[in-house]
């Protein structure tokens, strides 16, 4: 795939809100059909809003862990579109507790949205994908490379994205299909706000210390990288280096953290 790559139908699951539907902004700008799958209808229908009344946008109701569930919204999307050109897996639940406290059922919940929703998202759209090219990228989180007290499940969940866009790169070796992985820091969206009350101090100290990013500056260095054909998106020298050099990296942080 050449750099500078547009693709004409763009597919976003998590896309009703935060970095999903700053993505579909920037790529309905651009002219692409864009397509947003979420579970709330009611945020559905104010990103629709947001996006304005244009008969190349489209919303559907699926949840990312119910495979039929999203094959379905997928298989209206590409009936009503076309093939898919780029898979955004923006879809992702946050709950901080420790792991004691952690509810079983919220717990369960992060690994099936932020994990199995990412793969049954790939699997659904791999025969097609990998027939005709495009592109998909995870988005992952900065969570992927160093641990956070009360973050078990989700620094889990998002280190997996890891070996998954790893392993599926291999995969689509020789085809015109590729895979690619981000890692934005905390970004100021409607998750955020939610999570914030429930982090424990200690995560506070070391999250705490750096500036939330806007929704649309990581949506633009996503798309940014993309089109320059990048297979991993980092945001800020910090997150670099703990992606590049985390077995030096991570001990200097829980050792500053400890100190304070």
């Amino acid at each position: 795939m050449q750099p500078g790559f547009l693709p004409r139908h763009v597919i976003i699951t998590g896309g009703s809100s935060g970095i999903g539907l700053a993505l579909a902004r920037l790529y309905a700008l651009q002219g692409a059909a864009v397509s947003l799958i979420g579970r709330s209808p009611q945020r559905l229908a104010e990103a629709a809003l947001l996006l304005g009344a244009d008969s190349r946008h489209g919303c559907y109701g699926a949840d990312v862990a119910d495979f039929d569930a999203l094959g379905e919204a997928l298989k209206a999307a590409q009936e009503r579109f076309g093939p898919c050109d780029l898979l955004v897996t923006s879809a992702g639940v946050v709950h901080p507790a420790p792991l004691e406290r952690q509810d079983t059922a919220m717990l369960r919940r992060q690994v099936e949205t932020n994990l199995l929703g990412t793969i049954y998202a790939a699997k659904l759209l791999w025969p097609s994908m990998k027939e005709h090219g495009g592109q998909m990228v995870f988005i992952s989180s900065g969570a992927a490379h160093i641990g956070l007290h009360g973050y078990a499940p989700y620094c889990a969940t998002k280190a997996a994205l890891v070996g998954l866009a790893d392993s599926l790169r291999q995969e689509a070796a020789g085809t015109s299909l590729r895979i690619a992985i981000c890692f934005p820091p905390d970004t100021d969206t409607p998750q955020l706000e939610a999570e914030l009350p429930l982090r424990s101090p200690e995560a506070e100290r070391l999250m705490g210390k750096v500036q939330p990013w806007t929704a649309d500056d990581v949506a633009t260095q996503i798309y940014q990288g993309l089109r320059r054909n990048r297979h991993e998106i980092h945001f800020g020298l910090t997150l670099w280096a703990l992606a590049r050099f985390g077995s030096l990296v991570r001990p200097l942080i829980y050792r500053w953290f400890k100190a304070f």
